[in-house]
């Protein structure tokens, strides 16, 4: 299990370790993880690249606390470039960046399965490239929930000719990206108008959403987390796997399928080999968020 195998990805030389080793408790082992890490990175790196990414490692698998690291290990080598990031009480950070496939192996090899990244590109941490609702179910709601409000949110936006784009979160919920890719464009901005939606689908849709913070507000509704558009913050990444039992997937979804998923007629939980399938079949369904240029009402 030890023994290190070289490679060669597109003129980049990694050693790989401990390949045969398990890190989720389905049997799925380093080897598959980097596998897959490495087959979706033409999709995925669009929306990896010039960002400061957090990775989530488990070195010892997906059934153990892991740690989130931002701080870019000084070991990485030196074609994997760093981000300037919020820091802390020193400064700023210098975060990994992931703008190639090799890259991607890279990270998979340390056992990052989960990638989170910001909603602004590192040169203009001030600007967010789009604005994320995180719909968040406190059980016994679930994702059938987060996407009949999804729906809903849908409508809102609508009214105002903004479009949003979805994606499962990998583990409970489901993310809606609303694409900005304009200067004017701010973190605070974008925080006060998806807590607006939120707020109003609250008035909408009593005892089913809530936008507020504390934890005993959210058994059986669904958490409109409008905060998840601030500077500091970062969402889990388009085609990132996430550390469950199987290794699941943040999965971009079809306005089709989550009409289909709200009418509880279809499942929205994809593992690493469902979406390989899927990119196959559909390409990105989350290309356009990089490029469609649109401003929240004044």
């Amino acid at each position: 299990m030890g023994s290190a195998v070289d490679i060669e990805i597109e003129g980049r030389h990694l050693s790989l370790s401990n390949l045969d080793k398990v890190l989720y408790p389905s049997g799925f082992t380093k080897a598959q993880v980097i596998d897959y890490m490495a087959r979706i990175a033409p999709v995925a790196v669009p929306h990896l690249t010039g960002r400061a990414l957090t990775f989530r490692r488990y070195p010892d698998g997906s059934d153990t606390a892991g740690f989130f690291e931002k701080r870019c290990p000084g070991h990485r080598p030196p074609w994997v470039g760093v981000a300037l990031g919020p820091g802390d009480r020193r400064g700023g950070i210098e975060y990994c960046r992931i703008d190639e496939t090799a890259a991607m192996v890279w990270a998979a090899n340390m056992a990052a399965l989960e990638l989170h990244a910001p909603m602004a590109l590192a040169r203009a941490l001030d600007v967010p490239r789009a604005l994320v609702f995180d719909f968040d179910p406190g059980a016994p709601a679930a994702l059938r929930e987060c996407c009949e409000i999804a729906l809903a949110a849908r409508v809102v936006l609508d009214s105002v000719d903004l479009r949003g784009w979805c994606k499962t979160s990998g583990s409970k919920g489901l993310q809606m990206y609303v694409p900005l890719n304009t200067p004017g464009a701010s973190h605070d901005g974008a925080a006060d108008f998806a807590l607006a939606v939120g707020q109003l689908l609250e008035r909408q849709m009593p005892g089913r959403v809530t936008t507020v913070m504390a934890k005993a507000e959210r058994p059986g509704k669904i958490f409109v987390d409008w905060s998840q558009n601030a500077l500091h913050k970062t969402t889990i990444a388009p085609y990132s796997l996430r550390a469950r039992p199987t290794p699941t997937v943040s999965t971009p979804v079809t306005w089709d399928e989550v009409e289909t998923a709200a009418a509880g007629t279809l499942d929205l939980t994809f593992t690493a080999s469902d979406v390989l399938d899927r990119v196959e079949q559909h390409g990105d369904l989350f290309a356009e968020v990089l490029t469609v240029a649109q401003q929240l009402p004044l």
